[in-house]
């Protein structure tokens, strides 16, 4: 004979007490402001600007040549990011780079990080907490200031 709790919970649909509501729940982040995972808007606009930079860059001083540019924005994301916890589209978008307990990522996570985010798909890859490969392999977060 079939049990009315086995049906019950087969209708009520798979068990999803384990699936965090929010991006950033899981590591214990607040759902918005201050400390929260950065979204995908932010992001987006942050790398634009910096490959905008790039671009001028390479532009004024390497006739724009699309290796130059790629080398600057890598360089760009290693010292400022390594440094500060932060490139210049990231601070213009108010968003920051750091380990899960806080401080800044330091030089090595930040040459992992940007050589990663220079093959542009670690970067488009990532968990639900929107953690890109390139945060997960260092153990980053990309989080509101």
């Amino acid at each position: 004979m079939v049990d009315r709790k086995d049906i019950g919970s087969w209708l009520s649909g798979p068990d999803t007490s384990g699936i965090s509501k929010y991006p950033g729940e899981r590591l214990g982040l607040p759902e918005s402001g201050p400390g929260s995972i950065a979204r995908a808007g932010r992001r987006i606009a942050a790398i634009c600007i910096d490959w905008g930079i790039a671009l001028l860059i390479s532009n004024f001083a390497f006739a724009g040549d699309s290796w130059a540019t790629l080398t600057v924005f890598a360089i760009e994301q290693i010292l400022l990011v390594g440094t500060l916890g932060y490139s210049i589209g990231h601070r213009v978008m108010g968003i920051a780079v750091v380990k899960p307990g806080g401080g800044t990522p330091g030089p090595l996570a930040a040459l992992v990080r940007a050589v990663l985010l220079c093959l542009v798909i670690p970067a488009v890859i990532f968990d639900p907490d929107q953690r890109g490969l390139h945060d997960k392999a260092m153990n980053t977060l990309l989080i509101r200031r």
